[in-house]
């Protein structure tokens, strides 16, 4: 391996190191977080892959760089989740009217088989439930060819992975609500009906938004 090949391989391995703490909340909202310390835990690697990881991560959105400070975790306050969810009420309706014909109908059909069937999510499989949420509004979202856009869904993915970390996993009142609300937008997909399409996704990405609020309400403690 050559010595470029080598350096390229350590600042994306710090980069997947220190998203994930930060998407776990391992890294919690609002923590400093040390350069040194970091090396250490990841074998004692040196601080230039982790520098350029941690400048990655600030133009993401998910560290500020806070001279004479250091480095903080980005916050995450019950006005961030209400801008998320702004940002996506915008966009993701839009996706659908203006890009909806693009979608795989052959993915569509299958994403149908298994919003029919809600019993797939079982009690204890709330994990494979967010995967397939996760898995269903991506393929939504990247049928654009707008990279910009993309950028902007892949930051809002970021903060959704916190959210769900900070406002707790007991989503089970809510999985079979989300398939029917996701067959229904599928449903429309099919029929190429991109007006009802859109509506349906403004309706469900409103009920999540309330459900949210609502568990983070109950796990205030981590806000």
């Amino acid at each position: 391996m050559t010595q470029h090949v080598k350096n390229k391989s350590l600042r994306q391995t710090a980069y997947e190191y220190i998203k994930r703490k930060i998407l776990s909340c391992e890294y919690e909202p609002g923590m400093f977080l040390n350069e040194q310390q970091i090396c250490d835990e990841m074998g004692g690697i040196s601080r230039t892959p982790v520098r350029d990881a941690l400048g990655r991560l600030e133009q993401e959105g998910l560290l500020n760089i806070i001279p004479k400070k250091g480095i903080m975790v980005s916050d995450l306050k019950l006005n961030d989740i209400n801008s998320i969810y702004e940002v996506r009420l915008l966009l993701e309706p839009y996706v659908l009217r203006r890009y909806g014909s693009r979608l795989d109908p052959v993915k569509l059909k299958r994403f149908e088989e298994i919003m029919s069937d809600p019993g797939r999510a079982s009690s204890d499989s709330q994990y494979y439930f967010f995967d397939l949420d996760d898995q269903f509004h991506g393929f939504i979202m990247y049928s654009m060819k707008n990279r910009y856009l993309n950028d902007a869904y892949s930051n809002i993915y970021n903060m959704n992975q916190r959210i769900r970390v900070l406002s707790g996993t007991n989503v089970q009142n809510r999985i079979a609500a989300t398939f029917a609300e996701h067959l229904e937008i599928v449903e429309a997909c099919l029929a190429k009906d991109w007006e009802k399409a859109a509506l349906s996704m403004s309706s469900h990405l409103r009920n999540s938004m309330t459900a949210t609020f609502q568990m983070i309400t109950e796990n205030a403690q981590k806000f």
